[in-house]
């Protein structure tokens, strides 16, 4: 019996196919050739505009213009008469674009047309931004996030008509895949975020954010959660984390494999992590003298009555890093800086004057639209999610929209991916004052700018030991404007620059074996000589930092009475991760 059930498809063009599209291009290729070379000519012949104060340089365009039809010239010449033809040139770039790296877009002479004309105007659109004089560098840097963003919308690969896998698959599917990617992207919009990973497969407390541990106190901000200690004895001095209060804390507890918290414990440190509250209209009046004195000045001090030290270590990633210097500076200011033994700062800024791809999204205009977005005093997670997106659209929008709306693939389980979809809402009055007071107008780093409870504060009365971990390829806190914290502090400082970005160069266990660190045990006065001569070592940073931990204090004790979540002066609320966290 023969088997008459064949796999479909696509259709190769016949030879009349072939030959009108070979008119078309050669058609189109005249057109192009009659208009560059009018181009060309008024460039070459024409005196240079004179460059106005507020205008672009036009003989900067001209040029940009000329070089872009040179450019699709040769192209077009490399499809229509390919034996007289230069080589196509390699850019590295291109080469490593995951959008194009199926073969399909190589082996088919009309998407391979399409792919390496989209490159070409990718190319040239990028660089005539750079020819663009009489506008400051910020705006300049506007133009080009905004270029590179539409770019990427309009790529190819975004289309199912111009995407050869899209085709194939509808072929082979008879179109469900698009029923299937429709039925996704209808779920997206009614829930108003884009969808990146399985949305059943984790649970808080089940499979992710696992380590043991007790809820010990519980405020209108924030709880503080204890961890159970995994050894007979530990450090004399507890750590207590402060996570960023955009995200939820168990980015640094994903699972027992990648958890930072589950590390330290096992290292022998007494663990507390604060889990801020998502807010809600009764925190719109929170500011930020609510997250220093009663969120994290409270924490530490509840920790040492608790296990009745006199400091605590502490860390702080990201924004909550930024607060943990205000709060640094205002313990300095009163004279209590001996409540904290030691400062670990993940990925945090103090001097926003070179905060990176962010920082444009922070102006007038852009503070109206976040105020206009904001009810019942407080800004919905879902916005910043989708700030935090459009940075890395490429990977965190667009490559979604291919596979899963498109292709109509399933969507895999990937918990750090289900972190960063766990949206938290930010009190309001205190977000746009964030924006304001940090981004755009830097008051941190200016002495007395910015007062905590009527009391001004200066960063350079800081003398705590700070250990400082900037990512290589973060685009959220750039390394660059993570190093100007070594131009504050006074104290002794370690800076480590980790490989990889702001999640996963902090989110690296020795176990993964992956990535990089560089240290420099030289006094250099900026991060191109510390680059210069430093010491590159392989795998994660977090063995070097617990050897400076222990080596601020390396006293231990037994992890017995308040040791012991529960056991001490504060009974247990609740089993780890607490109740704040699934709050949405």
């Amino acid at each position: 019996m023969t088997d008459t059930t064949r796999e479909p498809q696509m259709t190769l063009p016949t030879l009349a196919e072939m030959q009108h599209w070979t008119w078309v291009i050669g058609r189109a290729q005249q057109m192009m050739l009659e208009f560059g070379l009018d181009v060309i000519k008024q460039s070459t012949a024409q005196a240079p505009a004179p460059t106005l104060p507020g205008l672009p340089d036009m003989g900067g365009f001209a040029k940009a213009h000329a070089d872009f039809w040179s450019d699709s010239l040769k192209l077009w010449q490399r499809f229509t008469a390919p034996e007289s033809a230069e080589p196509a040139p390699e850019d590295p770039r291109h080469a490593t674009d995951r959008r194009f790296s199926a073969p399909q877009w190589r082996d088919n002479p009309m998407f391979d047309l399409v792919r390496q004309s989209y490159l070409l105007i990718c190319d040239h659109l990028l660089k005539s931004v750079d020819t663009i004089d009489g506008i400051d560098a910020r705006q300049k840097e506007q133009v080009r996030f905004a270029t590179r963003g539409l770019l990427d919308a309009m790529s190819p690969s975004n289309f199912a008509l111009t995407n050869p896998l899209v085709l194939e698959k509808t072929v082979e599917t008879q179109g469900q895949n698009l029923l299937k990617g429709l039925e996704h992207m209808l779920r997206d919009i009614g829930k108003g975020q884009l969808t990146h990973t399985d949305p059943d497969a984790y649970e808080l407390g089940r499979n992710i954010a696992t380590t043991p541990g007790k809820v010990v106190k519980e405020t209108p901000l924030y709880q503080l959660i204890q961890y159970e200690p995994a050894t007979s004895e530990v450090l004399a001095t507890p750590l207590v984390i402060f996570p960023p209060w955009i995200n939820r804390f168990y980015i640094l507890d994903l699972n027992p494999q990648k958890s930072f918290i589950r590390w330290a414990v096992e290292q022998g440190v007494t663990v507390f992590v604060v889990s801020w509250k998502s807010a809600d209209a009764s925190m719109k009046d929170v500011t930020w003298d609510d997250y220093i004195v009663r969120g994290q000045i409270d924490a530490i001090d509840t920790v040492r009555d608790l296990l009745e030290v006199e400091a605590v270590h502490t860390i702080g990633y990201c924004v909550a890093g930024t607060t943990l210097a205000a709060t640094l500076a205002l313990l300095a200011a009163r004279g209590e800086a001996d409540k904290v033994k030691s400062a670990t700062f993940f990925t945090a800024q103090v001097d926003f004057s070179r905060s990176g791809e962010l920082n444009l999204f922070v102006d007038d205009e852009q503070i109206a639209l976040i105020e206009s977005l904001t009810s019942d005093g407080f800004l919905d997670g879902r916005y910043m999610a989708a700030t935090f997106n459009l940075l890395r659209g490429r990977d965190l929008i667009w490559n979604y929209v291919q596979n899963n709306y498109l292709l109509g693939q399933d969507y895999a389980p990937f918990d750090l991916l289900h972190w960063n979809g766990d949206t938290t809402n930010l009190p309001a009055r205190w977000h746009k004052a964030y924006l304001t007071e940090l981004y755009r107008d830097n008051k941190l780093v200016q002495p007395g700018a910015i007062s905590i409870e009527g009391t001004p504060i200066d960063l350079n009365r800081i003398a705590t030991p700070a250990y400082i971990q900037a990512g290589r390829e973060d685009h959220i806190a750039p390394m660059e404007s993570v190093w100007k914290i070594t131009e504050y502090l006074k104290g002794p400082v370690r800076f480590v620059l980790a490989g990889s970005g702001h999640i996963a160069g902090v989110v690296n266990p020795p176990s993964a074996g992956k990535y990089q660190y560089w240290t420099n045990e030289e006094h250099v006065e900026s991060l191109d000589a510390f680059i210069g001569s430093a010491r590159e070592t392989p795998g994660s940073w977090w063995p070097d930092w617990i050897d400076w931990l222990i080596a601020q204090d390396p006293g231990k004790r037994a992890a017995e009475g308040g040791r012991i979540p529960g056991n001490g002066k504060l009974p247990a609320i609740e089993d780890a991760p607490g109740s704040y966290v699934k709050r949405r």
